[in-house]
């Protein structure tokens, strides 16, 4: 979604350069010097200003009035240095996307965008973009999504208690839901805060809030202050149903109309100005009920390493499959002797699965496979595996597939708060020096 979003600007970037021209763009500057340094990486303002001309185009297509260049600038530094450690986390732990996987996104992303191939590579050249340089933030958004699956996705849990309360709540709910459209403005507070500092953050809130009330306009001061990811959309979450939604931000906008400002919400990783857009009944209703299917499903798991390079992994998990496929070896002995995780002892045995269970890459392979067939080597965020499905079946319990959806409501919910505090934590743990004039 942020790379369909960055496209789009990128398209946009001739008709948003004519209006800065007209408008006044900043006086021309040295394009290559160092702006900030991250742990031990250089951001160059070349890099910056082609960054910040992105945004421009981006907030322009989304009829939002830029922030002062200045302001902008260091909105979009934020951003670039939050990319940057978590880039050098997967690279230390890692995480990996080869040239196949980056192939294929930007050929969706060209379909996407009505074009072949080589239409698309001629296009973004023609907006000022080199398809090298291109290629490299599609693998970098690619390797975000997988850091993230893993540190944050795959870790949150769900009790059972959880469940029961989350389907208690909803027997009271009327028959059909109802989707939030939310904007928010985060100011961010970093870990072990002094009183002080936290003090000086609510007076900024307040003091926004303040401008809100007074007439300004929500979407410009979001890009212009917001640490949230949404910034440059202007705040806008997009339209959520409640179970989207964390709870403090629900607790908030419970009694609140359209087109208002909730009470400010302080969480764990600052504080929140929320403005309500639109309520509007949702286009499904409550938890489904009926029959869902599931998977017995076994895999063997490789993971890529200094010593053990993507190609080697490939090679082994490769010849794996053909001595099951052609050699007719048992797949359940060969992942006790080879797969790295704990399921090796029961054979690579995950037992029966719902959907929704594991990572988007790996259930969208084993969808693909018949009972019995292997898959050939899936990169997730796990590392690399061969997936056998054994057998399917069909559960017809109602109460069974309510606390499915359940379980994944509630992850969902839980991972946007999760997130929001990982990269807080994330970016108080990097060194960072700033080395741009206004910053």
């Amino acid at each position: 979604m942020r790379l369909l979003q960055r496209v789009a600007a990128v398209f946009a970037l001739a008709t948003a350069s004519a209006a800065l021209a007209q408008g006044g763009a900043p006086a021309a500057v040295p394009l290559d010097r160092v702006v900030a340094v991250v742990n031990d990486e250089a951001i160059a303002l070349s890099e910056l200003e082609a960054r910040v001309r992105i945004a421009q185009a981006q907030l322009r297509q989304q009829n939002i009035q830029p922030p002062p260049p200045a302001v902008l600038r260091r909105q979009v530094l934020e951003r670039m240095i939050v990319d940057r450690a978590q880039i050098q986390l997967a690279r230390e732990t890692g995480v990996r996307v080869d040239d196949a996987t980056v192939n294929a996104a930007v050929a969706r992303i060209a379909e996407q965008n009505g074009l072949t191939l080589q239409q698309f590579r001629e296009r973004l050249e023609k907006e000022g973009m080199s398809f090298a340089r291109f290629r490299s933030e599609v693998r970098d958004d690619i390797i975000i999504s997988r850091l993230r699956d893993r540190e944050v996705d795959a870790r949150i849990q769900v009790s059972e208690g959880e469940i029961d309360n989350f389907l208690a709540e909803q027997a009271g709910v009327a028959p059909r839901a109802v989707e939030y459209h939310i904007a928010q403005i985060l100011l961010r507070v970093p870990d072990n805060a002094s009183t002080e500092r936290i003090e000086a953050t609510r007076r900024q809130a307040e003091e926004l809030i303040a401008q809100l009330r007074g007439g300004a306009d929500f979407a410009r001061l979001a890009a212009s202050n917001s640490a949230a990811p949404e910034a440059l959309a202007g705040g806008s979450l997009g339209w959520r149903t409640a179970e989207r939604l964390p709870t403090l931000f629900l607790e908030a906008i419970k009694d609140v109309k359209p087109g208002e400002l909730a009470p400010l919400v302080r969480s764990p990783g600052g504080f929140h100005i929320l403005k309500l857009l639109g309520r509007r009944d949702a286009t499904e209703g409550r938890l489904a009920s009926g029959p869902v299917e599931q998977t017995r499903v076994r895999h063997i798991l490789l993971r890529v390493s200094d010593l053990t390079p993507e190609a080697e992994v490939l090679r082994r998990l490769n010849d794996l499959r053909e001595r099951v496929v052609k050699g007719g070896q048992d797949f359940g002995q060969l992942a006790r002797l080879h797969s790295v995780d704990s399921t090796a002892t029961r054979g690579g045995e995950l037992g029966w699965i719902y959907p929704g269970d594991t990572v988007p890459e790996f259930e969208r392979a084993m969808a693909l496979l018949k009972p019995g067939e292997v898959s050939p080597p899936v990169a997730t965020p796990f590392g690399w595996h061969l997936i056998q499905v054994l057998e399917r079946r069909t559960e017809a319990s109602p109460v069974e597939r309510q606390r499915l959806m359940a379980r994944m409501a509630l992850r969902e919910r839980k991972a946007e708060e999760a997130y929001l505090e990982w990269i807080r934590q994330l970016r108080d743990r990097t060194y960072v020096e700033y080395r741009l004039d206004d910053a």
